[in-house]
């Protein structure tokens, strides 16, 4: 079904931003339902916890709005809650006819999910479900998929340095957030049954607080003070990753102990290229944009859509329509296929002393 579902996604991607009004995105009337230019409200979390959502999310769905005809106000809460309610506030005040959020966490989202509701505003869930919420659709990557990816490449990267009953450590994302959960769902599926048999052993296992890197560093060196014959470390993103790696480097064993990442960030793949994180997770953000920008026109203009597959939230017991996306493993042999995808360029990559290795991994 997930595969038919990519193909759908992308269709709909597709349809919706060829057929929508090609006008500027102050104008007045594009034809929709009411009669009135559709308007589209986004709040993204943070841009501490990852680049990515000012680099990246913002920036392919402004692009995707645009090319929709369609005006839209994209805003950042910068980890505030209240500043992310009062932004909701906002938007729906100034007429919002659809709001994309991405929750700070459950319990911020969903009062805000459920005021955007009260007011007739459709509502999407867009990478983080709301657990409890009252969003429509929800438009994210196959999480479980993407941790159980970690734990592969973790497996894979112990493997490949002879490792042998190696002590793993986890450096879990955020407790309230559920994607953090699904991640280590999905890498727990892949290490439990090695620590069960023996062949691994487990050991520190902490969640960072909202994703703080500063927090990350702290939390880690607790855990190498506690297990300094760590051999392996599962972080949930590359940010914790590189906090770990310089817990590492000042005990002179960065590049000994395999870490994971997620994001594909600059930094991230910087580390990997030089031998210190063995591999990241790419997840391709301008299909991810584009599939919750193609949606969110969809319903501004007073249409459903059935996404073809839908995703459990436990606490509110509702199945919500869901777009799940495929997420893909990186190591340093195909670092390429981001620089590839566009979601980096060779001269971002590839500066300082990131240079030599570039030209080593074959980076065009």
């Amino acid at each position: 079904m997930r595969k038919g579902l990519l193909f759908a996604t992308a269709a709909l991607a597709a349809t919706l931003l060829t057929t929508a009004t090609a006008c500027s995105s102050t104008g007045s009337d594009s034809g929709s339902a009411g009669g009135k230019k559709p308007k589209i409200g986004v709040i993204l979390p943070d841009s501490k916890s990852s680049v990515r959502w000012e680099t990246a999310d913002r920036t392919y769905l402004a692009a995707a709005f645009k090319a929709a005809g369609v005006d839209y106000d994209i805003q950042n809460a910068e980890g505030d809650k209240q500043a992310f309610q009062t932004i909701a506030d906002q938007m729906i005040t100034s007429g919002v006819n659809v709001l994309v959020i991405v929750n700070l966490d459950s319990g911020t989202g969903k009062a805000v999910l459920d005021k955007a509701k009260a007011q007739g505003v459709a509502t999407i869930d867009y990478d983080r479900l709301t657990l409890g919420g009252s969003a429509q659709y929800y438009v994210s990557f196959d999480n479980t998929q993407v941790g159980k990816l970690q734990g592969q490449g973790l497996v894979k990267c112990l493997a490949d340095n002879g490792a042998k009953n190696p002590v793993v450590a986890e450096l879990n994302g955020s407790p309230t957030d559920n994607n953090a959960t699904l991640f280590a769902d999905g890498y727990n599926s892949v290490l439990d049954p090695l620590y069960a048999s023996g062949e691994y052993t487990k050991g520190p296992n902490q969640s960072v607080p909202d994703w703080d890197n500063a927090q990350a560093q702290t939390i880690f060196e607790q855990m190498y003070t506690s297990r300094p014959d760590l051999a392996g470390v599962l972080a949930a993103n590359d940010g914790l990753a590189n906090s770990a790696i310089a817990v590492l480097r000042k005990n002179h064993r960065n590049g000994q102990v395999p870490i994971t990442g997620q994001d594909a960030t600059v930094q991230g793949l910087q580390n990997i290229l030089a031998g210190d994180q063995c591999m990241t997770v790419y997840k391709a953000v301008k299909k991810e944009a584009d599939a919750a920008a193609a949606l969110a026109v969809e319903l501004a203009g007073g249409k459903k859509s059935d996404p073809g597959a839908t995703v459990h939230d436990p606490t509110g017991n509702r199945d919500v329509p869901a777009v799940l996306l495929a997420p893909q493993a990186i190591f340093k042999d195909n670092v390429q296929d981001v620089v590839t995808d566009g979601y980096v360029t060779k001269e971002q990559l590839c500066t300082g002393e990131y240079a030599e290795p570039c030209t080593k991994a074959g980076i065009k």
